[in-house]
């Protein structure tokens, strides 16, 4: 099913970052955001779920390894519709009104994700995850979307690590997801091959490993290239 682009008339740039846990996305958006700071331009950034008061209490719920045994298992029809009043909301209250002012927002996942892990990873299919998108979110997506593809290994491997670490220092998780076995990543990942190649106008692949420093030059060459077509200028 194609998933044509919603021109949104703004002054600013919509960039997301998808890739499993453990890609490395949150750490690229981070040092991306810095480079563009330094290079003069308002940045935003966020993630999904979470980023604005009714996100976090909803992230608390879908990624909470607690969160089953405590409110019974969550349907994935429930988890899809949750992820996308979290989407509803950031979108409308921080989202549109950066991108109004003329910010670059920089998103830690957006429909991408729900399509991969919802769509593909829980069954509920392509389809359903687009026509909410359109439904609840204008159909409203990003100029950019940053999609990195590390091996499948390493990225549950460096997840699950990670928040093993998290849950032995502060008492609580976001493991969720990560308890899941390795078919549930599989259909994952292959969904996020899919919606890249299908979307190849606004997804770029960094596939394989690389040193972080290496990656983040890359993505800014990227993004710089973004910015030049948009009229903005790119960071020094």
């Amino acid at each position: 099913m194609s998933h044509p682009t919603t021109n949104l008339s703004h002054p600013g740039l919509f960039i997301t970052f998808e890739g499993l846990d453990g890609s490395g996305k949150t750490t690229q958006l981070r040092l991306l955001g810095d480079a563009l700071q330094t290079g003069g331009h308002r940045i935003v950034t966020l993630r999904q779920p979470g980023g604005t008061p009714l996100g976090d209490r909803i992230r608390s719920i879908l990624l909470d390894s607690r969160s089953d045994a405590d409110l019974g298992a969550i349907i994935p029809e429930a988890e899809m519709a949750l992820m996308f009043a979290d989407r509803a909301q950031s979108l409308r209250r921080i989202i549109l009104p950066a991108l109004a002012a003329g910010s670059i927002v920089l998103c830690d996942r957006y429909t991408d994700s729900s399509e991969a892990y919802q769509g593909a990873g829980r069954g509920l299919g392509s389809d359903r995850i687009l026509t909410l998108h359109r439904a609840v979110c204008n159909n409203v997506l990003p100029d950019l979307t940053i999609l990195l593809l590390p091996p499948l290994s390493t990225s549950l491997r460096r997840a699950r690590g990670r928040n093993d670490r998290t849950a032995r220092r502060l008492g609580a998780d976001e493991n969720r997801f990560e308890r899941e076995d390795d078919q549930f990543y599989n259909r994952v990942y292959k969904q996020y091959c899919e919606i890249a190649e299908r979307d190849s106008g606004r997804v770029v692949v960094f596939p394989g490993e690389a040193p972080i420093a290496t990656l983040h030059q890359r993505i800014l060459d990227v993004v710089r290239q973004r910015l030049a077509a948009a009229g903005l200028a790119g960071p020094p």
